[in-house]
């Protein structure tokens, strides 16, 4: 009998505490038609996290570690996990016992139902209103700029078919944006599960204002590459065309002034700033069709994500 293999998937930073128990909930929670590999990424823990990653390699064989030499992040951590992932389902979840194990299986059958990916939603959340506002007002923005609806972009538990994993490639504060990096990426089969929350046991959380503030503006960066990646020509072009316009009718309006009503463009500053708006826009106009041609060439060069071919 074949066991179809899942891959858990855990991003770690200064988590010593919670390792054993969470690798004990994890193996008690596998399906028994699946076999399962655990991937622990150490990101720069300064404990002891890589000591208790160890132990619980050598003690089961389907544990794995990475550990790297300093912080990077939770997105690389992600990434690298992801990267390594041999499992036809990949899970991730955090390792600090807030994500409860006993949910995969739940997100498992999900996934087996046809979803490419489904993601968790801490409707009932046992975090300080610290975290909690700026993560309502962040998932408010995503929904509405993304039109996705889910409600817990963040939720660190979530499922994902391996060929969206392997799609996807996440970095800087991009973990929180996965379900929107794989949509565009053309999976559109996505969901969502309530997941049950749990009070923090061990540490501290690792949440801080420079986290969602570099979140927010990730957001703001994949919307522009996304929009405007294959056709920079539409931003660049368009608003240097739009400086020269205005540029060229304040232009205009001088010469008409100066040829019909006799007044001096000397020392008027609405003369220098018409010709640093068409000298501006005509240098952006140049790098839109500039970034085309650029952009043109890399298409050609690559292939495009298909879903299925015969």
């Amino acid at each position: 009998m074949t066991h179809t293999l899942v891959s858990i998937v855990i991003p770690l930073l200064n988590e010593d505490e919670s390792l054993e128990e969470l690798y004990s909930r994890i193996v008690a929670n596998i399906p028994s038609n699946y076999t399962y590999e655990i991937l622990f990424i150490d990101d720069g823990s300064t404990d002891q996290s890589w000591a208790r990653i160890s132990q619980l390699s050598e003690k089961d064989d389907k544990v794995h570690g990475v550990r790297f030499r300093r912080n990077y992040g939770k997105s690389a951590a992600l990434q690298k996990g992801f990267e390594l992932a041999q499992g036809d389902y990949i899970i991730t979840m955090d390792a600090d016992l807030q994500d409860d194990p006993a949910e995969i299986p739940i997100l498992l059958s999900r996934l087996e139902d046809g979803l490419d990916l489904v993601s968790g939603w801490k409707k009932v959340r046992y975090d300080p209103i610290t975290k909690t506002l700026p993560s309502r007002f962040f998932n408010a923005v995503t929904r509405w700029v993304s039109g996705i609806q889910l409600h817990d972009f963040n939720c660190g538990l979530k499922g994902y078919r391996r060929e969206v994993v392997k799609d996807v490639y996440v970095y800087g504060e991009m973990h929180r944006y996965v379900p929107l990096l794989a949509f565009w990426q053309g999976y559109r089969n996505i969901g969502e599960q309530v997941v049950t929350h749990h009070p923090r046991k061990h540490g501290k959380t690792k949440f801080g204002l420079s986290r969602f503030i570099n979140g927010f503006l990730d957001l703001v960066s994949i919307v522009f590459i996304h929009k405007y990646l294959q056709r920079p020509m539409h931003f660049f072009g368009g608003l240097g065309t739009l400086l020269i316009l205005i540029g060229s009718t304040i232009t205009t309006y001088l010469i008409i002034a100066r040829l019909f009503f006799n007044e001096y463009l000397s020392g008027r500053p609405l003369f220098f700033l018409a010709i640093f708006l068409v000298v501006l826009g005509v240098q952006l106009f140049s790098t839109g069709l500039l970034a085309e041609m650029i952009t043109r060439n890399k298409i050609k060069d690559r292939g495009l994500n298909t879903r299925e071919e015969l």
